[in-house]
């Protein structure tokens, strides 16, 4: 079984963690696999691989000593087996091309919200010191109705 093509079916991690809280794995191995390693839990007659979350495939550890933390620290197991047969840790590209862009966006985000923090606490500022007046409510209406009605002009002698 150590092959990626002859892993047995799967279990989810969840399922895995109330087996081990029961005491009910009697054994577990960790899987060489191209890209990284997996974990096989025997109980009773039966054997699976621990799934990734929300996904119908087995779970990848990138390397053997994670791998080995979750069977020891999660799975409770102290013992276990290593089968490093079909390990190949260059046959899978980890490399995010979307990685860039995410981060670009993040950082823009964050500039945006430093730009748009230092307004509000100029604006209060102002409002403190009283270089910013408060505009009243039926004033402001006056002013946005005049506003409205100048772009309406526009737009209507622009249409013409």
């Amino acid at each position: 079984m150590g092959t990626a093509a002859a892993l047995p079916d799967i279990v989810d991690g969840k399922t895995a963690e109330r087996l081990a809280e029961g005491q009910a794995i009697q054994a577990a191995t960790i899987l060489g696999q191209p890209g990284g390693w997996a974990v096989r839990i025997r109980y009773g007659s039966t054997e699976r691989v621990i799934a990734a979350q929300r996904a119908q495939r087995a779970r990848l550890w990138r390397n053997l000593n994670t791998a080995a933390t979750y069977v020891r620290d999660t799975l409770g197991m102290d013992r276990f087996d290593v089968d490093a047969t079909a390990h190949d840790p260059g046959a899978v590209d980890r490399s995010r091309p979307d990685t860039a862009e995410r981060q670009r966006q993040a950082h823009e985000a964050a500039e945006h919200d430093r730009w748009f923090r230092a307004e509000v606490q100029k604006t209060l500022d102002g409002i403190a010191d009283g270089s910013v007046r408060l505009i009243e409510e039926d004033e402001w209406r006056r002013i946005s109705e005049a506003r409205r009605a100048e772009l309406l002009r526009s737009i209507a002698e622009r249409s013409r």
